[in-house]
């Protein structure tokens, strides 16, 4: 197929429309991309243009999607690219950047996020039940023992 496919890194910029639709779930939003550069003028960097484009998400990536994106975060996303131009209530032309979502993630690069792995036909909102975080460290100079509930104690050192 001769699809272009694209991978944008930008910032969501509407919140996540969702709907329930006879061919199943469907998401849509805003995502902002806005080239920076390097004024050696200034000797700072410069925000570019921006372009925005209109994402489509269906099945469990719209369900997904609707469950996890906020406006403001750095998102990647990665899809097909679909410009259309249309001429609108007297208007020239009227153009539009789509991109169809293959994957949607938020940009590490720019903060920190906790995945939860959602469980097929189950709603994202449902799987989203903030879980309590285990306790990963081990204490600096001790040792841990195991409680009868299989989680480890520090033992105190005296």
């Amino acid at each position: 197929m001769n699809e272009t496919m694209i991978c944008a890194v930008g910032n969501v910029a509407t919140r996540p429309v969702y709907r329930e639709l006879a061919a199943g779930p469907s998401a849509r939003f805003r995502l902002a991309v806005t080239s920076r550069y390097w004024d050696r003028e200034k000797n700072a960097w410069t925000d570019g243009h921006t372009n925005f484009f209109t994402v489509w998400a269906n099945r469990q990536l719209a369900t997904n999607a609707a469950a996890s994106l906020n406006v403001g975060e750095a998102v990647i996303v990665q899809g097909r690219l679909k410009v259309r131009t249309e001429t609108r209530e007297g208007q020239n032309n009227w153009t539009s950047a789509d991109i169809d979502a293959v994957a949607i993630g938020h940009d590490l690069a720019r903060g920190t996020s906790a995945f939860r792995r959602s469980g097929r036909g189950e709603p994202a909102a449902v799987a989203a039940v903030p879980q309590p975080e285990p306790d990963w460290e081990t204490p600096a100079g001790g040792s841990t023992e195991q409680d009868p509930a299989g989680r480890r104690e520090p033992v105190a050192v005296t």
